[in-house]
Parts: structure tokens; sequence; C-alpha cells
């Protein structure tokens, strides 16, 4: 958890920037980003030289070969001239660390870093923002994760069609429900900064560092995790950059992140090739319906992105896989044909798990939208659907429903995780708790409604009155004060 000293460093940081002229919140970060990446690299080096003989140190792979010396972080940030530190970052480091890993194969961060541009002009802003980063501790990975995610969360606008970062302890909360496993392959469609991709490689680095899970190291595996296990898809340039460089401050090397528009007819060859999806897709947003892939208008015809994305998950997963979604409380009762079809696919034909209905304020301050996790699996043709859908009713999570969003003991989270992984269909049957399931047979019924309040009872509590008499001898007292005072009143106007 990020302390409030580190979080005034970086507030700090921020202000540097903003004071000098840069204040798009993407624009610094990307800056920043930049920056962490140069210090990561002379980092790496440093941890190679510390492993190396004391009389010989030589390493083998350098990342700066002898003529680069110079452009490694702990040399430029020695330097008394501001403006020769700018020259060399700008001039030299900055376009050799764009350079990176362009030999045969290109990491995504190369790919993405194609069109970066440095906005640091001032000698002393550069030799400002140095400093603050040396004195920002980088060197544990989570502190490291929760200081980007704190950069991240100044992103506090929405972006177009609905898009909304997604809060850390919630997409954690969504990877710890599906339990990612070493073999799966994971995808996020609209991966905006990489959250879901981030947290499920932290999940599954843990399972790889507990004990008895040793198997997980071995190289085939490693191969995997580094190279073929995180999908990210977004046709927004900078969020590329953006979660390309968060993937690789989490130690994931080389995902694959890829610039498309993942409802468009040009990406419809991508089909059944992931065996898990982590997404928070667009929100109440429209496409033009010609651009729309049309194996996805073959399962529903509609232009609401929200609705899409859900027969475009169903394409995108192989048989038996999995998939744990952010969808607006809409798609779970909407009456349209539209909405009432993709409810009917879910569950027909596939498995739909689990609906965990989450407070209003998740998301905000950037909007008070009421939200859902949908959990589904897909299913092969002729292997039957949903036998029973699991419900939470979630009424907190850990922060304030209002836009400040401060830390609170009311928290569901642990029992949602508890319950969730406890689960039985003939013990959860109370619809007055939080947590009950329902039969298909009866969503089915009820038109394919899968919002939790349909089917959730209110808890009953007996009421004790008294007996009538008591309640009659109770109202001649009072009958009678109001005599008197009128008495009274009628007294005094004489």
């Amino acid at each position: 958890m990020i302390t409030g000293e580190l979080k005034s460093k970086v507030d700090k940081l921020w202000t540097t920037f903003w004071n000098n002229g840069i204040s798009n919140p993407l624009s610094i970060i990307e800056q920043i980003s930049y920056l962490l990446f140069l210090k990561r690299l002379d980092d790496l080096e440093l941890a190679k030289e510390r492993k190396a003989e004391p009389l010989c140190r030589s390493i083998d792979h350098p990342v700066f070969t002898p003529e680069q010396q110079h452009l490694r972080w702990s040399q430029f940030r020695h330097l008394n001239s501001p403006e020769e530190m700018l020259r060399i970052v700008r001039d030299e480091a900055f376009p050799w660390m764009k350079t990176l890993g362009q030999g045969a194969s290109k990491t995504a961060y190369t790919q993405h870093m194609q069109d970066a541009i440095f906005l640091i002009t001032s000698p002393a802003l550069l030799a400002a923002v140095v400093e603050q980063i040396e004195q920002i501790p980088m060197d544990d990975r989570d502190t490291k994760g929760d200081l980007y995610e704190y950069m991240l969360s100044k992103l506090n606008t929405a972006g177009t069609n609905g898009q909304f970062r997604t809060p850390r302890h919630i997409i954690q909360m969504v990877v710890e429900l599906m339990a990612p496993g070493i073999q799966d392959t994971i995808c996020d469609p609209a991966c905006g900064t990489g959250g879901f991709l981030v947290a499920a490689a932290e999940y599954v680095q843990k399972l790889r560092d507990q004990a008895g899970n040793l198997q997980l190291n071995t190289p085939s595996h490693r191969a995997h995790f580094d190279h073929d296990m995180f999908h990210g898809f977004d046709f927004d340039g900078t969020m590329l950059r953006i979660s390309s460089m968060n993937l690789l401050l989490h130690g994931i090397e080389d995902p694959t992140i890829k610039a498309q528009d993942s409802l468009a007819e040009d990406h419809a060859g991508v089909q059944e090739a992931f065996t898990m999806i982590l997404a928070n897709p667009p929100f109440k947003g429209s496409v033009e319906k010609s651009t729309i892939a049309q194996n996805l208008t073959q399962t529903i015809r509609t232009t609401k992105t929200e609705l899409l994305f859900l027969a475009l998950f169903l394409r995108l997963l192989k048989p038996g896989g999995r998939a744990a979604v952010i969808v607006p409380d809409g798609v779970l009762f909407g009456s349209s044909k539209a909405h009432q079809e993709i409810r009917k696919v879910l569950l027909e034909n596939h498995r739909v798990d689990g609906i965990i209905s989450m407070p209003s304020g998740v998301f905000k301050p950037y909007s008070g939208v009421s939200t859902a996790i949908v959990m589904f699996t897909k299913l092969g043709v002729s292997q039957g659907g949903t036998d029973w859908v699991w419900f939470y009713d979630m009424q907190a999570d850990g922060f304030s429903l209002d836009d400040k969003r401060q830390p609170s003991a009311d928290n569901d989270i642990p029992e949602v995780l508890h319950r969730w992984q406890t689960r039985d269909p003939a013990k959860q049957t109370d619809r007055r708790c939080k947590a009950f399931f329902v039969s298909r047979g009866e969503i089915a019924a009820n038109g394919y409604d899968l919002s939790m309040n349909r089917y959730r009872e209110a808890p009953y509590q007996a009421v004790a009155y008294d007996a009538p008499q008591v309640i009659l001898n109770r109202l001649r007292v009072l009958e009678n004060e109001i005599r008197a005072d009128l008495d009274a009143i009628e007294k005094m106007l004489g």
C-alpha cells in the first residue's frame, strides 16, 4: 500500500510538471514512465554487476555497451550541468531507449514507443524531475506497482464512450475470483492501462513463489509467462504505451499489446484464442453498424458496445474458457430484444457462474453508474447450459461511496471471495442473505432477467405491538393533554 509520504512525493513530482507547462495527465504519466524505464534499465545493469565476480566485472549480455555508459541513470544523474543532462537524455538516451528490442522480434514496448515524444525541454525541469524520482523508492515490485497505480489514478476524467479506470482493489478482487493459473492465456480486449493483466501476472507470480509450486518455474512455463500469457487490445496509442510500460514495470517482459478495435470486422478472425477474459469494456457507447464484425452481429444485432463486447468475449474464448467482466446494471435487466437475446445466449448455450452486484459509488469520482461483475464459462456445442446462477449483493468495498473515496471499515470483498470459493447451491438458498443461488428455469421465466433485486427477498422482521386496550388508553391520555392545552389557550384569549 502506498504511504502518505510516497503520495506526497508523487504529488510534488506531478506539480513540478504542471508548473513547467506540462499539464495533460496522460503526458505527465508518459514522461515519468520514460524516465522510470531509463532508471530501471540502469537498475538491471547494477543488479547484474553486483552478482558478477568481485575481480571480474564483466557480465553477459549487458544493457549498456562501454560506449553507452554515459546514458545510464546513475551516470547522468550526477552531472553538474542541467543543460548537459538534457542533451544526453533528450538527444541520446531517449532515442536509444526507443530502439531497444528492434531486432528479429519487437516487444510490445518497442512497438508502441515508435511514436513516443520526449516533451521535457527545460534543463531545470529535467534536473528537478530526475532528482525527485531518485528520492522515490522503486526497489520493491509491489511499491513500484502501487506508485504507478497512484499516478494512473490521476486520470480522473472519463474518456470517450464511458471509459473509466477500474479501481485496483476491484481488479484484484476479480482476479482472485477467477484464480488464473500458469497455463492460462489471458486477454483484455479493452485493456486501457493494463490493470487486469498486471493483477493477473502478480497473482500468478505469487503462485510461483509459494512452496509446492516450484513446477511453475520450468522453462516452458517461464517462456509462456513472458511471451504468450498476456494479451491486451486497445485503439488508443497513448493508452497502449502506458499499458506496455505498466506491464514492463511489473515484470512482464514481452506481453502482446496490440493496437486494434476489438469489435471491428478487421479483427474478426481472432477466435477461440484465450482461456480467460478479464475486462471492463466501454459502457453506454455505440459504434457504426457498418464497422462491426459480422460474426458478432450473427450473435446479437445491436450497436451498443456493452452488449457487443459480451458477444466478443464468447468469440474470443476457447471452449471451457472463463470470463469475468464488469457491466452496467442495464445489461442485466434491459428489456430490449438485444439485451434479452445476449442473456439468453449466455444462460442457455453457456454457463453463467455468478453475478456480483456492486455499489454505485465504486467508480466515483468518475461516475456514479451502478455496475455488476458477470462471470461465465464458454461451453462447447451440446454441452448444456446454466444450471444455477450465484448472486452476491456487495454493499461496501472498503472505501466511502462518495467522491472522496476515503478508506472505510465496511468491506464486503473478503466475504465475497469466501462465499464464492465455498458456494454450494444446496446450502446457499436463503434469498434474504447477501449470497444465494437461482435456477436457470426461474431466470428464464423472468425474461432472462439477471438483476439481483428480481430474486432477492426482503428480510422479515417480527414486530411486537401493545395490546389494543393499552393503545386506546394511551390515546385517551394524549387526548386529555390536548384538551387541557386548548383550555389554557382559550383562557389566555379571555
